[in-house]
């Protein structure tokens, strides 16, 4: 093997993989993704985000949950997880995102946002206006989304999306033949940039027996008896796959079944059983690669906690930063050569060659400050 590239191995646990779970409104989503990480993580292990509008989390007891009402207040408990990882969250593995149906429009005002006050003289008012028009404010609002799952990444801290559905007609576009099919209630483009980044896709519905039954009545045209379709029974399940393209579910992991009854405990051992296969055409046992991915997580672990550990000394808030630098350059001038010199230093110890530039790391700018402010 040269000095790039190594075999990969399946990891054995089933939230170290991003999920998404789509479902009708009340199908259960919440309550199952809830479900899926107390019984893998416990209490201490998985926070729910409550997003928007959604207030998903009202009706399930003991759920342990936040309030994400804007873009502010995520980059907020984002920013205090990564920072407080290992003192203030040291069990957490998993956070539940509640719905990306909120998270887009939140994403959506956030990159409407940034882009007016980067484009003062030509602001928009809708996310088709906004950084040049052709789905590229669409882009930018998922890529503000995908930066703050990556974000929870770099500590240790996966997620599971929950959405909903709706049934919508497709085109094929070899065929040009029509067909009805389930998938989120959001522009296809959202969902399919973040379904891309997903392990493992599955769609709760209502599974219907539907029979043919006669009326009794004929019809006064064509003098035939009316056939009605009469519901006999009806459940919840869960598609991980579809062959027939009519449930929008999906999963990288080839061996997982099709459908599972909907319930928290098939959902996990629909996840595990097809790592497990996956795993099994590999050439070592079970046992060994246990071995190998523990002592592999004690090692991820540490590194997670040495980005936290830095993460707020090189954290870049670009708007803060300007704030503090017009006050630096306001204070600066009148500052005596002691104080002067104390600025430099940070400076040097940050490599801010001056007070032009705004991506630098917005404590030594505070640092700056008060060095400023004390004087």
């Amino acid at each position: 093997m040269g000095k790039f590239g190594k075999k990969k191995e399946v990891n054995l646990n089933p939230l170290n993989y991003n999920i998404a779970i789509l479902g009708e409104s009340g199908i259960g989503k919440t309550t199952l993704a809830k479900e899926v990480c107390e019984k893998m993580v416990g209490e201490d292990g998985y926070i729910h985000f409550d997003m928007g509008k959604e207030a998903g989390a009202d009706a399930i007891q003991g759920i342990v949950s936040e309030t994400i009402e804007n873009w502010s207040k995520l980059c907020e408990v984002v920013d205090d997880i990564v920072e407080n990882k290992t003192t203030d969250y040291p069990d957490l593995q998993t956070v539940i995102w509640d719905t990306l149906d909120e998270l887009i429009i939140m994403a959506e005002k956030e990159a409407i946002r940034q882009y007016n006050r980067k484009n003062p003289d030509k602001k928009a008012d809708t996310i088709n206006g906004a950084w040049g028009g052709f789905g590229k404010g669409q882009d930018k609002a998922t890529e503000f989304i995908l930066d703050k799952i990556w974000e929870l990444k770099k500590v240790g801290v996966n997620s599971i999306i929950v959405a909903h559905v709706k049934r919508t007609d497709i085109t094929d576009p070899m065929t040009q033949e029509t067909y009805s099919k389930l998938t989120a209630d959001t522009q296809q483009r959202y969902f399919n940039a973040i379904k891309n980044k997903m392990h493992f896709v599955g769609l709760a519905y209502i599974d219907r027996d539907i029979v043919k039954e006669k009326t009794g009545q004929k019809n006064k045209v064509t003098k035939e008896e009316k056939i009605i379709n009469k519901v006999v029974g009806e459940s919840r399940v869960i598609s991980f796959r579809d062959d027939t393209y009519s449930v929008d579910s999906k999963s990288r992991f080839s061996e997982i079944v099709d459908r599972i009854p909907f319930s928290s405990d098939d959902f996990i051992k629909a996840m595990q059983d097809a790592i497990l296969a996956e795993h099994a055409k590999g050439t070592k046992t079970l046992a060994q690669t246990k071995k190998e991915q523990a002592k592999a997580q004690a090692e991820a672990d540490k590194k997670a906690a040495e980005y936290s550990k830095n993460a707020k000394s090189k954290k870049i808030d670009v708007e803060k930063n300007e704030e503090l630098i017009m006050t630096i350059k306001n204070k600066f001038s009148d500052a005596t050569d002691s104080t002067k010199t104390k600025v430099r230093a940070v400076m040097e110890e940050y490599g801010i060659a001056n007070f032009k530039d705004v991506e630098v790391p917005t404590m030594a700018l505070e640092t700056i400050v008060d060095i400023l402010t004390e004087e």
